[in-house]
């Protein structure tokens, strides 16, 4: 082999290692950035923590004054996932499950759990894997906490097989019951409600991209995916709401407000225009992000209560 082809494999190789050590770097970084739930998440929140607007006075009724148990269960793998459960004082076979959003923890949702508790409901709140007291070292975005609300409706089953369970979810806890809306549900599920759920994981950090980093989608997106994989499990790919709710006989009511700049709004109609089962959707006006039942709070809680009022026993 003659000195000049020594040179141009030499280069090649130390090419290839570069562009390899790049691609490894890039992935482990953005999931870092969106999926590893121990590092922080300024960069995407800035001083906005996404607590979805819940004011300490109703964090404290869950805390303080729901007379909540701790109840956990074990996930399919082998996971110890935590639940608040909170027994109406009237005795009742409707559940509510009220699931969280994104690097949030079941008590911030404490101002929702509270209503469905005055509406009549049994409430469980559970803590998604990787937050709240809930183990986990990987952010699911809702696909693997999918299988998660399933076991969680069949904690409740196995308790009382007669009730009738509505499950309500804001942002990531949105793409987590659409999620579970595709799956073979128990015909005890009656009713889901999605707040400003995004279509797609993909299609989400994509937007996230765009926004933040003025990044198009390949190659980093492609990159993270192949790091989602080996770390977490699963591929962003995968983790679709939209083609959930293709294959859902669960009735959906969405909500979206019309001023949201992290879930973009547009993907209420396109979540809704892909549904089969029976469905309802709500613009609440000048609302961001998590904040519809916050901005106009009269109009979002009697749009549920109408909604549901038309699958759950009297």
């Amino acid at each position: 082999m003659n000195k000049k082809k020594k040179i141009i494999i030499s280069l090649t190789v130390i090419l290839l290692l570069i562009t390899i050590g790049s691609g490894v770097f890039i992935g482990n970084y953005f999931y870092d950035l969106a999926i590893n739930p121990f590092t922080s998440k300024d960069m995407i929140f800035g001083d906005d923590d996404d607590t979805e607007g819940e004011i300490k006075e109703d964090v404290d009724w869950l805390i303080k004054d729901s007379n909540y148990s701790d109840k956990y269960i074990n996930s399919f793998d082998n996971l110890k996932l935590h639940g608040y459960e909170i027994i109406n004082k009237t005795k009742t076979n409707k559940w509510a499950i009220v699931v969280h959003g994104y690097t949030s923890e079941g008590e911030l949702v404490s101002s929702k759990a509270k209503h469905f508790y005055e509406m009549g409901y049994n409430v469980l709140v559970p803590d998604l894997r990787g937050h709240g007291k809930s183990e986990g070292d990987y952010i699911g975005m809702g696909w693997d906490d999918r299988l998660d609300i399933i076991d969680w409706i069949d904690f409740i089953l196995k308790n009382n097989p007669n009730s009738e369970i509505v499950l309500h979810g804001t942002s990531m806890g949105s793409a987590t019951v659409l999620s579970v809306s595709g799956e073979d549900l128990p015909d005890n599920v009656k009713g889901i409600v999605a707040d400003c759920g995004y279509t797609s994981v993909w299609d989400e950090f994509t937007y996230q991209l765009k926004a933040l980093f003025n990044l198009p989608s390949f190659p980093v997106m492609n990159l993270s995916n192949i790091v989602t994989m080996v770390r977490a499990g699963y591929s962003l790919k995968d983790a679709s709401p939209i083609e959930q709710v293709e294959k859902s006989k669960t009735p959906i009511l969405y909500i979206h407000g019309d001023k949201d700049d992290f879930v973009p709004y547009y993907m209420m109609d396109e979540l809704y225009n892909a549904t089969n089962s029976e469905k309802s959707k709500l613009t609440v006006k000048n609302a961001g992000h998590g904040k519809a039942d916050l901005v106009n709070p009269d109009l979002y809680w009697n749009t549920i209560s109408d909604f549901l009022d038309k699958y759950m026993s009297k």
